[in-house]
């Protein structure tokens, strides 16, 4: 294998409810408890998502970008993460301001810092 390929299995992108339930395996009462936006929910995306490829890391985001969408308890700008390895998971919940891209930006960059520390067995 050579480029992307030899490093990257496959992503999964499961924006609604149904799908993260359908795709990675998230239980409808993690949803009805704890909401799409949460690190239970974020939890069994990834590990959902290590289960159902051959990869040995995954990373989950669930979030609120905005502009809409936010909560008092979940206002615009929270996400959730999860990285999971080996069958371990570590999740946290971050708030970023700004505006979506400004979020989506600060959202990735904080993901992918956690795949290296997962992948250095943090």
């Amino acid at each position: 294998m050579g480029g992307s390929s030899a490093w990257f299995d496959r992503g999964f992108v499961t924006y609604s409810n149904a799908a993260k339930q359908e795709v990675l395996g998230v239980r409808a009462d993690t949803l009805r408890v704890h909401g799409a936006v949460s690190e239970e929910t974020a939890r069994e995306m990834a590990l959902g998502a290590l289960g159902r490829s051959q990869a040995t890391v995954a990373l989950a985001i669930t979030g609120v970008a905005g502009p809409t969408g936010g909560s008092k308890d979940k206002p615009v700008g929270t996400v959730s993460f999860a990285w999971a390895r080996d069958k371990k998971v570590r999740s946290e919940t971050c708030r970023f301001s700004g505006d979506r891209e400004s979020v989506r930006r600060q959202s990735v960059v904080h993901a992918l810092e956690g795949v290296l520390k997962a992948l250095d067995g943090g």
